[in-house]
């Protein structure tokens, strides 16, 4: 005879197969929000794309590349702020996401990358001790990230900027680097400028990295070179909201190099 399954046995059915249904659909909006993210990146639109990171985060608060990209995006939206105090609340942001991020895995290239971001935002507001403490911990992020990854463009744009300003350092400044490192590390503008070129070399589209190029062959003595990547800035299509910036930058230096 005929026995149906007991109420029990079918109760119990119907709500896993809510739990699955929900779990995917909570997944499908997960990539959802991040497929969103990264287009209005690229048309560009940083705020907006933060936000749909952020959104990410309340459901995913361990989601790695959520916790990475906006992180990098606090650092990039708060260097266009209008002043020092607005600036500074985005870095810290940046820095407690890089944090997140790290605490979930040390050796993601992303993670890596945005912390030594963050970290040389909040260096670019300070002096002195803390600034060069700063300098510390950006090399060893970004030296972890090409550990990892090799061809990660902005870890090699990152040293790149690291062995320039290590190289404009003052003379007190260098004698508190000599003491964090237990000697003056090694850089150089070759150095600034080998890293830059292989940043190039992975990512030839990205407009700030000649621009950092022109500025360290500029002082290195390679003035030719240098205004034909400021040649280059000026002529490329912006895709960040930097971008602008950048370019307007490269035409007042073409100006005063001249």
């Amino acid at each position: 005879m005929y026995q149906p399954f007991p109420k029990s046995f079918i109760t119990c059915t119907i709500v896993v197969l809510l739990f699955f249904t929900a779990n995917v659909s909570h997944a499908q909006n997960i990539r959802q929000w991040i497929a969103e993210a990264d287009s209005l990146e690229q048309v560009p639109n940083e705020t907006a794309s933060l936000h749909k990171l952020l959104m990410v985060l309340q459901y995913e608060p361990k989601n790695i590349y959520a916790l990475s990209k906006s992180s990098e995006l606090y650092s990039r939206i708060g260097k266009r702020m209008g002043d020092r105090k607005t600036s500074l609340r985005y870095y810290q942001n940046a820095l407690e996401l890089a944090e997140r991020a790290l605490a979930v895995n040390d050796r993601d290239d992303g993670a890596r990358v945005s912390m030594a971001m963050a970290l040389g935002r909040i260096g670019m507001t300070q002096s002195g001790k803390e600034k060069v403490k700063a300098a510390k911990e950006i090399k060893m992020h970004v030296e972890v990230a090409l550990q990892v990854n090799p061809s990660n463009f902005k870890a090699w744009h990152i040293l790149g900027k690291w062995h320039y300003e290590v190289s404009n350092l003052n003379v007190f400044e260098k004698a508190a680097l000599k003491l964090l490192f237990g000697g003056m590390p090694p850089s150089s503008l070759t150095e600034a400028i080998r890293a830059y070129k292989k940043a190039q070399e992975f990512a030839p589209l990205f407009m700030l990295n000649y621009l950092e190029l022109a500025k360290a062959q500029h002082r290195n003595g390679e003035k030719r070179e240098a205004l034909q990547h400021l040649q280059t800035v000026i002529g490329m299509k912006e895709y960040t909201e930097d971008d602008v910036l950048v370019k307007r930058e490269a035409k007042d230096l073409l100006k005063s190099w001249k």
